[in-house]
Order: C-alpha cells, then sequence, then structure tokens
C-alpha cells in the first residue's frame, strides 16, 4: 500500500469513528429523554429531599445514565469535532478551528458535569442512609455544579458548536447543506435557550440534535477510502490509484 493510498484509508477509518460517535450521541438523547422524563420523573422532583430520594430509589440505573449520557457522550461528542475538523478544513479553515475548540470545549465540560454527577450520587447514596438532612445539603451543591457544567442553563456551547459546524456545511459540498441548515436552526435554539425565559428550549435542542446526529452518523459510517484535501497537490506516480471522495 502506498504512504497516499494509507492515508486513504486512515482518513476513511477517522470518518467512520466519527460517524458511530455520532450515531451513540442520537442514541444517548434517545434513551436519556424517556428515561429522565418518564421512567424517572427527575424534572417532576420539585424538592432536594425528592431528588435525593429518587437517587436512592433508583441509583444503579441512574448512575449508568449520567455515565452513558454525559460522560460517554461528551467523550463521543470530543471524537466528532476532531472527525468533521478533518472532513471540513478545508473549506472554511478559521471557522473549522473555532468550532472545533468550542465542540472541544463542550466535551470537557460535559464528561465533568458527569463525573460530578455519578460522583455526587454515589456520596449522597451512602450519607442518606445515615445523615438524610446533610445528604439533601449536599446534593443542592453538586447539582447546582453539575447541571451549570451540563448546560441545564442553556446550551451555549453545544449550539455554538452545532452552529459553527453548520455554517461552514452550507457553504461547502462536503457535507449535504440540507443538513448544514438543519444545524443552523439546532444552534440558534441551543443558544436561544441561554436566555432565561427560553430555558426550556433546550428540550427542543435535543430533540433536533437526535436528527442532526443520527443524520450525520448515516452519511460519516459508509464512508470510503478517500485522498484527503491536503493530499491533493501530492503527485500520484507508479501504481497509484488515484482516490476521489465518494460519501457525501
Amino acid at each position: 500500500m502506498t504512504a497516499t493510498a494509507a492515508r486513504s484509508h486512515a482518513n476513511a477509518d477517522s470518518q467512520k469513528a466519527g460517524g458511530v460517535a455520532a450515531l451513540y450521541l442520537a442514541f444517548a438523547l434517545v434513551a436519556a429523554i424517556p428515561y429522565f422524563l418518564v421512567v424517572v420523573d427527575y424534572p417532576g422532583a420539585t424538592t432536594a429531599a425528592d431528588k435525593v430520594g429518587l437517587i436512592v430509589g433508583h441509583f444503579p440505573s441512574m448512575y449508568v445514565m449520567y455515565l452513558l449520557t454525559y460522560v460517554v457522550f461528551g467523550i463521543a461528542v470530543g471524537v466528532l469535532a476532531l472527525t468533521l475538523r478533518e472532513r471540513l478544513r478545508s473549506d472554511a479553515q478559521t471557522t473549522v478551528r473555532i468550532a472545533t475548540a468550542v465542540g472541544l470545549m463542550w466535551a470537557v465540560v460535559l464528561v465533568a458535569s458527569g463525573l460530578i454527577f455519578t460522583y455526587g450520587m454515589t456520596t449522597i447514596n451512602d450519607l442518606a442512609s445515615t445523615d438524610p438532612a446533610n445528604a439533601v445539603v449536599t446534593w443542592r451543591a453538586v447539582e447546582t455544579v453539575a447541571l451549570a457544567l451540563g448546560g441545564a442553563g442553556g446550551e451555549l456551547l453545544g449550539g455554538l458548536w452545532v452552529l459553527l459546524i453548520s455554517a461552514v456545511v452550507t457553504r461547502g459540498d462536503r457535507l449535504p447543506r440540507r443538513l448544514g441548515w438543519l444545524g443552523l436552526v439546532t444552534g440558534v435554539v441551543g443558544i436561544a435557550s441561554v436566555v432565561p425565559p427560553l430555558n426550556d428550549a433546550t428540550v427542543a435542542f435535543g430533540l433536533l440534535q437526535i436528527v442532526w446526529f443520527a443524520w450525520l452518523g448515516g452519511i460519516l459510517v459508509p464512508t470510503t477510502p478517500t485522498v484527503l484535501a491536503d493530499d491533493l497537490s501530492t503527485p500520484i506516480g507508479g501504481d497509484d490509484v488515484q482516490l476521489t471522495e465518494t460519501a457525501r
């Protein structure tokens, strides 16, 4: 295998990894919404004492869900952000660099939020049996920090990342422009949720993200070996076969 072909296959593997990450993100959101709204009904718990009761009563499943929908979710966001950087960097380098930085920041705060949630729940679960009053006070502090990092006060980082990436998509030909337009709407909704009266827009942001992530994953997973834009100027000689991008 020539150096050019090796780079092409490496690029295809990277794109597929990003596609798997995008599909995971869609799946995680699909799983999280009914779990937290119906199975546990965490938003329906109006006091810290009620929330501590839910944690104690559903500790194993809540621990796993926070792990999957925050910690693993954040890691998947990081993988997808880097994948999209590789795919789109030749279209608008500056915008893509900024978008990648925002995406990685979002990934970091999601992981941090999930780790605070999971460790905090473990502490609360143990504390509730010996000192219920202190467990309630402690959970108020833990939840405030974790939710702030996780976007409960508005999806600024997530919305901005989707918006910037989608702005590049609508101006290029590396991904379907309709996907870009959907992403623009999704990003605007996410950013708007930062405004207190529009905070409930986080739900709409999540639902739109499911479609955006699933669509994006469906495009990236079937990616075949391609020549990176940076390699197009590299001469291909001998038995090399120039590969062109077939996954749009």
